[in-house]
């Protein structure tokens, strides 16, 4: 874990309980390691915040929009961004395709089969993860391993359990 002496991160992630809702025991638990997950290891900076963090991020979703809703340590608030969820639909929804095949890969076929749905899943989680690293461009500076936790994120948000 990065410890105080990068102030460029997360160290809180909640979801807005209003807008994203309550799931499944299964889906609360793969939202709370998607959390874990991000918050563990990141490099995250409000692009003009010279002040810098530790940042809290609060993510909601409004009419079909991610919204990022982020703060200080202290909750001294620094940005909101407001980012469509609809570039990202397609890419989800093949992502949720691959990975069922994948889990049922896993009980059924050979390793060489599993190796090679595994490989295309990883692909679609780059291709997503390069989306929201692209439509974060000018609003929040990541790397690509927070890109692809955000991403993570993201999913389990849609995921129905």
């Amino acid at each position: 874990m990065q410890e105080g002496n990068n102030i460029n991160r997360l160290v809180d992630v909640t979801l807005d309980d209003a807008s994203i809702g309550r799931a499944t025991p299964d889906v609360e638990h793969e939202r709370a390691v998607a959390i874990f997950d991000l918050i563990e290891d990141n490099n995250f900076k409000p692009v003009g915040d010279e002040q810098g963090g530790p940042y809290k991020l609060v993510l909601s979703v409004v009419e079909s929009r991610l919204v990022f809703d982020i703060s200080r340590e202290d909750d001294e608030k620094v940005v909101t961004h407001v980012l469509s969820l609809t570039p990202f639909k397609k890419v989800i929804k093949d992502y949720f395709l691959i990975c069922e095949s994948y889990y049922e890969a896993i009980r059924t076929s050979s390793p060489s089969q599993i190796e090679a749905i595994d490989m295309g899943r990883r692909g679609l989680h780059n291709e997503g993860s390069q989306t929201l690293n692209d439509r974060l461009q000018g609003k929040i500076e990541i790397d690509f391993d927070t890109a692809r936790r955000l991403f993570t994120l993201i999913c389990v948000l849609h995921w129905k359990g």
